[in-house]
């Protein structure tokens, strides 16, 4: 038996709210994605939840049907680079303001994902851990995020086989540690984010 998913529709009944999240904080390798969506404030899906707690095939579909019947939506993405610049939690920041900037409709109120942001074109937010399972609007942002980056990262795979960034992501599963060890890093690596195993690569890199 399947559980219930509860989402709130939305905090303010009365004004347009856009959900933001990001996925790609933690991996080793790639850009973070983040997503802002305007929802109807009667939607409702079932399968609809984290994204992070939905399996590839539900997270596709509720991708395409977001993207149908948002009000509006929009996705950007930091790269490893900039990422390296700025880090990774002004860099997912950026990528959450950056998508609210190109969203069709000027929300009155942002709920964020999370517990940091940082004011935005006068726009008030709400910072809601977990709000990715709490708002439907952060779920919806959180499938499109997620979705994206997987994406994103299947097609960079096929220029470096050798890591395994379709299976993981980018993330610092032992494979790809042992990948990094032995080819090296890629122009996709963020080199700010040092992981303990890769100690002696960073050493003999000086």
């Amino acid at each position: 038996m399947s559980k219930f998913i509860h989402l709130k529709p939305y905090l303010h009944k009365e004004l347009i709210e856009a959900g933001c999240d990001e996925a790609g904080r933690g991996p080793l390798a790639g850009p973070v994605y983040a997503a802002a969506v305007i929802l109807p404030k009667n939607f409702f899906h079932p399968l609809l939840n984290d994204s992070k707690q939905m399996n590839k095939k539900d997270r596709l579909l509720l991708r395409e049907i977001i993207e149908q019947e948002a009000l509006a939506w929009a996705v950007e993405s930091v790269d490893s680079q900039e990422i390296d610049e700025i880090n990774i939690l002004n860099a997912s920041i950026a990528g959450m303001q950056r998508a609210v900037r190109h969203l069709q409709i000027r929300p009155d109120f942002l709920l964020i994902d999370g517990n940091r942001f940082k004011p935005f074109d006068d726009i008030p937010y709400q910072t809601v851990v977990s709000g990715d399972a709490t708002y439907a609007a952060i779920a919806a942002a959180s499938v499109l995020a997620k979705t994206y980056r997987d994406e994103f990262m299947e097609n960079i795979a096929k220029e470096y086989p050798e890591y395994g960034w379709d299976r993981n992501m980018g993330y610092p599963t032992p494979a790809h540690i042992e990948a990094i060890r032995k080819y090296g890093y890629t122009p996709w690596h963020r080199m700010s984010f040092h992981v303990k195993q890769l100690e002696p690569v960073l050493f003999d890199s000086i």
